[in-house]
């Protein structure tokens, strides 16, 4: 008597559940043996610590445990000199057990190894320990973290969750915003505009959804949406999926304005009406600027109910060293005027605003002279041909 065949969708289903459980063993077995193998460095370094304490041992015994290490076990790797001064740190930056098992000992030794060199503060070398274990980071990425400085930007924009999200939600949302964000990973040309710098994020949502932090789910940019026979489009809507809510980016370029937030506002109350859904919790608006008052910010979002936070951005480096700020336009544009117009204060008045107009057409072509000398040399070549020639 032959077997009765089972149904194909029956037998897919239980195929899919055994590939499911042995992966899981899998990974369960990976990391056990991690956890271990962690532990057993932080003893060694422990022991190599205490003895040194003891005993007044010196660093060369360090050489020599390495070699007899070696001996005793040639096939395992890891007991190098290099290594075991690795463990020996380890253990006299975590001198706690139960943390480095519960937290150090979820990550890879060569994580820790990385922290070790990276990170000097222990408070912080624990927050990235758990960062890691948590998203699971692969080294460079962990590096990349640390160099951008996530420890000191994670949950420091001005928002107003506290009084608009139901806790834990609002602990969490303000956890997950940045302040501010680093574009660094992106090649944009001096003149760049906030639409090329929306573009610039979508062509590189990759590097941009690891900026932003584990969780993001990126839904579109320039996203329509229509309200009374009127089609709004918003520069990058996201959703995320530990909040379970739609976040609504506004991309600036310039400095934060209060105005930016009745923008926002209508944004975050057409998504909630349009796109959420009954189970979703409510969205959320981040408004990135390229500099803000925290003064200013926290007056605007005093009464706004709903939540938003305003955050702000950093260009690549070699872009902010190649822009003049606003302000700093504003200084050149005033220097220049005032030293032009003062031989014209004691002329006739029709003169002397005929004058203006001319200095006001000087001045203009001085600034954009001296960006575009800040972009490209030519320019500055031919001005100098040009003036000399007049």
């Amino acid at each position: 008597m032959t077997d009765p065949i089972l149904p194909l969708a029956n037998y897919e289903t239980f195929v899919t559940a055994l590939k499911a459980e042995i992966r899981r063993t899998q990974v369960e077995a990976a990391q056990n043996l991690n956890q271990t193998m962690v532990l057993l460095y932080w003893h060694i370094g422990r022991e190599i610590l205490s003895r040194q304490s003891q005993e007044g041992w010196g660093t060369k015994v360090i050489a020599r445990l390495a070699q007899d290490l070696h001996h005793e076990f040639p096939t395992m790797q890891g007991f190098s000199r290099t290594n075991l001064m690795y463990m020996r740190a380890f253990a006299e930056a975590n001198p706690d057990r139960a943390i480095v098992q519960q937290v150090y000992g979820k990550i890879p030794w060569g994580h820790n190894v990385r922290l070790l060199d990276a990170v000097k503060d222990a408070a912080e070398r624990l927050w990235y320990a758990g960062k890691t274990a948590e998203n699971g980071w692969s080294r460079n990425v962990l590096q990349l973290q640390i160099e951008s400085g996530l420890y000191h930007r994670q949950g420091t924009a001005v928002t107003n969750f506290e009084r608009t999200l139901p806790k834990p939600q609002s602990d969490l949302a303000q956890q997950l915003i940045k302040d501010p964000y680093s574009f660094n990973f992106l090649a944009l040309e001096e003149t760049v505009q906030e639409r090329d710098l929306e573009k610039a994020l979508v062509t590189n949502i990759r590097d941009f959804l690891l900026e932003l932090g584990v969780g993001f789910a990126f839904v579109g940019s320039q996203y329509p949406i229509e309200v009374d026979g009127e089609t709004f489009y918003l520069d990058l809507l996201f959703y995320h999926l530990k909040l379970r809510c739609f976040v609504v980016i506004d991309l600036k370029m310039g400095s934060f304005q209060p105005e930016y937030l009745g923008k926002m506002n209508f944004y975050v109350s057409a998504v909630d009406d349009l796109l959420r859904h009954p189970a979703d919790q409510p969205t959320i608006g981040l408004i990135l600027c390229k500099g803000k008052s925290k003064i200013k910010a926290e007056y605007a979002l005093r009464n706004v109910n709903t939540p938003i936070a305003v955050s702000s951005h950093q260009l690549p480096q070699q872009l902010q060293a190649i822009l003049p700020s606003v302000e700093q336009l504003e200084t050149q544009l005033e220097a220049i005027t005032a030293e032009a117009l003062a031989p014209t204060l004691e002329l006739p008045e029709q003169i002397s605003e005929q004058v203006s107009e001319q200095v006001s057409e000087q001045v203009s072509e001085q600034i954009s002279e001296q960006i575009s000398e800040r972009t490209d040399p030519e320019p500055k070549r031919r001005a100098r041909k040009k003036r000399q020639s007049s």
